[in-house]
């Protein structure tokens, strides 16, 4: 089995060196990059890149840029590092595609235990696995869906909100449920991020956004039927 490689991308080598040491005792490849340029060349080299631990702050080419430059080549998950614990800056990197938020300072236990969460459900798949919900279909192996026969391109967390609304559709989820199955039990950010996720759900899903039921007060319901 081939060692999964992570990109860690920060100007401060001692925090590359500190996250690269916590993720080599779980066995994984690191590569390392002081900037945003780096970091881009080393992800349009190596395509066995993984996963990518992004910092804010750097010269160059700062976290949000980089951000942009790699999703417009890849929905390969990204963790976002920053120094800033602004909900606006945090919404800004959702909005950008980012899948894990994480303000400094930060246990690097809890770091791994995201990366690992995220790679766990990206290889835990079933190779076979389709799912069907109206016009929507789900490739839970290839991380893909489609639309009314056409591919749509979701970030790595879109789609992991899009599969827990079609595995429980017709229940009334609230926006803590939600947090809890799909950013996991240790996140701490506001329920305001499932908000930003679910808007541009429905704009990718177009009209299958529809959908996607809002409950006020509580949450959403995933439903095909007319309501």
């Amino acid at each position: 089995m081939n060692t999964v490689k992570i990109l860690v991308v920060d100007d401060e080598s001692r925090m590359r060196k500190l996250v690269k040491d916590f993720l080599t005792r779980k066995g994984y490849s690191v590569l390392e990059a002081s900037n945003g340029d780096e970091a881009v060349d080393i992800f349009v080299e190596d395509k066995e890149i993984a996963l990518i631990i992004l910092d804010v702050m750097m010269p160059k080419m700062d976290g949000w840029q980089t951000c942009k430059e790699i999703r417009a080549l890849s929905q390969v998950p990204i963790i976002m590092l920053t120094a800033k614990s602004d909900e606006r800056d945090e919404l800004l990197g959702f909005e950008l595609g980012v899948d894990e938020y994480i303000s400094k300072p930060f246990s690097p236990k809890i770091l791994v235990a995201r990366v690992e969460a995220i790679l766990r459900r990206t290889a835990g798949a079933s190779m076979e696995e389709l799912i069907v919900a109206g016009d929507i279909q789900l490739d839970i192996a290839a991380h893909t869906v489609k639309v009314n026969g056409k591919n749509v391109e979701l970030s790595f967390k879109e789609f992991e909100l899009l599969n827990y609304f079609v595995v429980n559709q017709g229940v009334a989820l609230s926006r803590e449920k939600i947090l809890n199955n799909v950013w996991n039990y240790d996140y701490f950010g506001d329920a305001r991020t499932i908000d930003t996720h679910v808007k541009k759900l429905r704009s990718k899903l177009g009209d299958c956004g529809d959908y996607i039921k809002t409950i006020w007060g509580m949450g959403y319901k995933f439903s095909v039927e007319e309501e």
